[in-house]
């Protein structure tokens, strides 16, 4: 097995960068690594009727334009925006994993196609895989259990472990120094939102890359400042060196 780190070496159309060894890599997980298939969106309709945060359809569709817009926040942050006290924020929020864990229960948990042998390549180079999300530690342990991950990655965490969700740098920042790894430059941050990609850069990590397998789109994620966007992260061995064939 080669603990040798990748040296990334890549000219994306306006990205270009020297040599530089990749020891982590910072995961997102729904839209990223987890298929959502709506069920953020759809867990949050539950938690704004159970809590009675919106008491209209068009209350409602204005709550749900605003999740969107801040996918891949802390959920305790989006509900403070929403609610108008800190109980209601807390409360709300308890709502929504509640419902997202039903709806796991109900229709099951997807990978993106490609994740778990993805970890495994990083593994083997050396590299560190770190899982961060907006969700809750009961609702991520949820998640890495059912697809069965707990031993393909190195680090999992909440903004609650962290300091602050994204789009603040606390999550990366706070996954580099849990795997050791030496420099900014020498991490790569992965997400699916234009929340990720702000975490990323304000971590100042030496690559961020956008996905088009969740939330926002390309025009979004590269005004958020993405290095590259990608069609999923079934691109990222090529991408990184780990495979002869590279993205071009």
């Amino acid at each position: 097995m080669s603990t040798a780190p990748l040296s990334l070496d890549l000219e994306l159309d306006d990205f270009d960068t020297e040599d530089v060894d990749v020891e982590l890599v910072v995961f997102d997980m729904a839209g990223t690594t987890v298929s959502d298939d709506g069920l953020v969106e759809r867990a949050f309709v539950l938690a704004a009727e159970r809590s009675g945060l919106a008491d209209t359809a068009d209350e409602l569709e204005e709550a749900v334009a605003f999740v969107r817009e801040t996918m891949g926040q802390s959920k305790l942050d989006v509900f403070r925006e929403l609610t108008d006290s800190e109980e209601a924020a807390v409360a709300a929020t308890a709502a929504f994993e509640t419902a997202y864990g039903e709806l796991i229960e109900q229709v099951g948990v997807t990978a993106i196609d490609g994740a778990a042998d993805l970890f495994q390549e990083l593994r083997d180079s050396g590299v560190k895989v770190a899982l961060v999300t907006g969700f809750s530690r009961s609702t991520q342990n949820t998640l890495i259990d059912a697809l069965g991950w707990s031993d393909l990655i190195d680090v999992s965490l909440c903004p609650a472990e962290a300091g602050r969700g994204r789009p603040y740098p606390d999550l990366p920042l706070t996954a580099l120094l849990r795997t050791g790894a030496s420099s900014v430059a020498a991490m790569v941050v992965v997400g699916d939102t234009a929340s990720d990609v702000l975490s990323g850069l304000n971590a100042g990590a030496g690559l961020v890359v956008g996905v088009l397998t969740g939330t926002h789109d390309t025009e979004t994620l590269e005004d958020a400042g993405a290095d590259v966007v990608i069609a999923s992260i079934a691109d990222l061995a090529e991408l990184l060196g780990l495979r002869e064939d590279t993205i071009e």
